[in-house]
């Protein structure tokens, strides 16, 4: 059975936000634009940062889309001019992960000045962390008994996380708006998880 394809232009608000940030939009509107087939878009989140590679200034963006029955990421990257090419040119990157499969949503909220909190004032710093097994990230150390004086061998203990997405964002650098939709985002995805009775 054919799927229906679903073009990014039914979506305004999507459209216009990608547009806005003035980062290759019809890229990135083509990069994510082949990945609704036929489903709705219930939230969305973009965000535009800068990275460094050695000595050059990069952009770097991430938009996440939310169905009724998937998650979908798109990395779209700027690169050289380099040895592969004289002239400047971007990749995309895109990813799509059925809602069932997400097992980890991990946010982690920043604020300044904790003793004035109310949830009216802004988060400083939000980093949302979303795994659905793709990537696992292991920590190992030493094991030891508790002894100081012990020097037996007891090998090694470690955790793994799951760590397949990883966000950080701020008030300061992204302005408190993009931190809200990053938390809209993340409440909506976490609730799309969440198993109903």
């Amino acid at each position: 059975m054919q799927q229906t394809h679903t073009p990014v232009n039914r979506y305004p608000m999507l459209k216009s936000e990608v547009e806005r940030t003035g980062y290759y939009p019809a890229f990135v509107l083509d990069s994510i634009d082949g990945l609704l087939v036929g489903e709705e878009v219930v939230e969305y989140f973009i965000h535009l940062e800068a990275t460094f590679d050695a000595d050059e200034l990069r952009r770097h963006v991430t938009v996440l889309l939310m169905t009724p029955t998937r998650l979908l990421v798109a990395h779209v990257d700027e690169f050289g001019p380099d040895e592969t090419s004289r002239k400047p040119y971007a990749a995309s990157t895109t990813e799509v992960v059925r809602l069932s499969k997400v097992e980890t949503v991990v946010v982690a909220r920043r604020v300044t000045d904790p003793d004035s909190y109310s949830t009216s004032k802004p988060l400083s710093e939000l980093v949302v962390t979303i795994g659905w097994g793709a990537v696992s990230r292991l920590e190992m150390e030493s094991a030891d008994c508790g002894d100081p004086t012990c020097e037996a061998d007891h090998g090694y203990m470690g955790t793994s996380s799951n760590d397949d997405l990883s966000i950080r964002v701020s008030a300061e650098a992204d302005g408190p708006a993009v931190v809200a939709a990053a938390l809209a985002f993340t409440s909506a995805l976490s609730a799309a998880i969440t198993p109903k009775d």
